[in-house]
């Protein structure tokens, strides 16, 4: 038998909710013409987006554990990105869609990321969604970031919700560790910034090719325990 979960839906932020890649992979590309390297394209450069500015410096400057080389280019990088934080980026297809649907059924939903608080809040912000997310978790909200279930567990403080009344989507494994270890059902979305291949391997219970495949009853149930 099966019970129902539907109290909460919270969100990665960068590959899930909204395509943030833009704005960053321009941040990147003119840290690279200021160091006479050449860009690299949106297509490609996407997928560095998920390792955060440190793995974005690191895999655009081949610099492997270079910390000291990598430090000020990641740093001239973040401040590139704060000028121009919402510039290209946008909501995914069919996620305001998803947004208005839950708050019409009466969804609390939110947002939580490893983004540290002082990008997090204007970007939301510019997007018209910092006053309508139930609950926003920044990288820097709580000690631990994910993979570790704090950030998750804190949501649901926040909210009054239940970690098994709860769904949390993202688009890197991260995310499904976290969703796992807090005890949420998770579901993995494969339009962010992970390669399909591997998604498949990260023990999501759901992966969801569209937003609005998360307001789907399947994935609002669960076994009964």
């Amino acid at each position: 038998m099966n019970h129902v979960i539907a109290q909460t839906l919270l969100l990665d932020l960068d590959g899930t909710l909204a395509d943030t890649a833009p704005d960053l992979i321009a941040a990147l590309n003119t840290v690279l013409a200021e160091n006479d390297r050449p860009p690299v394209a949106l297509t490609k450069g996407r997928f560095w987006v998920a390792g955060g500015s440190v793995g974005m410096i690191r895999t655009a400057f081949d610099l492997s554990e270079d910390a000291a080389r990598a430090s000020p280019l990641r740093h001239r990088l973040l401040a590139l990105y704060s000028e121009n934080i919402c510039v290209q980026t946008r909501l995914f297809p069919g996620m305001e869609a998803l947004l208005r649907q839950a708050d019409a059924d009466g969804l609390s939903w939110g947002v939580v990321t490893n983004k540290p608080a002082r990008f997090t809040e204007p970007l939301l912000e510019a997007l018209g969604l910092a006053r309508r997310a139930a609950v926003i978790v920044c990288g820097d909200t709580v000690a631990c970031p994910k993979p570790d279930p704090m950030p998750l567990l804190y949501a649901c403080q926040q909210t009054g919700s239940s970690a098994s009344s709860t769904l949390f989507a993202g688009d890197d494994l991260r995310d499904i560790q976290a969703g796992r270890a807090a005890g949420m059902a998770t579901a993995a979305v494969t339009w962010g910034y992970s390669h399909a291949a591997e998604i498949s391997a990260w023990g999501a219970e759901h992966v969801v090719g569209n937003p609005g495949e998360l307001l789907h009853p399947k994935l609002w149930t669960r076994p009964a325990t």
